[in-house]
């Protein structure tokens, strides 16, 4: 079982956490991307991808007979997703922990599921942080454009 797997949505079969499936340059059977593809595909760099890989967040992936790494689509969705929850400020650690999940099986959905339900609460916290402090950016922009109307 693979990390996508276990993270696509029942009825749609689709990967619900990363929002509409990106556009493949290649068909599923197809699909082997050598890392500066996945480079260009993900924006992340060759580096970064070494460092999931030797971490555990983006284990198992293929290599040719000469010992280069070949990513499919399956990776590509789940770079996308592992994007995603750096997005939100999920530690790398907690990152690595739902990876390690995944791999377990269904049996720990509910982790899983605790794990994003905590994430999702620290995103939401910092969006009241970010709307309090546009709130006072439109004040004192508001106070410089009376200002500079006045004199």
């Amino acid at each position: 079982m693979t990390v996508m797997q276990t993270t696509q949505g029942v009825a749609a079969g689709q990967d619900i956490c990363a929002g509409p499936p990106p556009r493949h340059p290649r068909p599923d059977g197809q699909d082997r991307y050598t890392i500066s593809e996945v480079v260009a595909f993900t924006g992340l760099t060759a580096h970064t991808l070494r460092w999931y890989e030797r971490i555990g967040l983006m284990p198992h992936v293929d290599r040719s007979h000469t010992g280069q790494r070949r990513y499919t689509n399956r990776d590509l969705d789940w770079l996308v997703f592992v994007t995603k929850l750096r997005l939100t400020g999920m530690p790398v650690a907690d990152m690595v922990r739902y990876a390690e999940l995944v791999r377990q099986g269904e049996s720990t959905y509910h982790e899983r599921r605790e794990l994003l339900e905590s994430t999702r609460r620290d995103v939401l916290a910092r969006i009241d942080e970010l709307r309090d402090t546009l709130a006072v950016l439109d004040l004192k922009i508001g106070f410089y454009a009376t200002e500079g109307t006045t004199r």
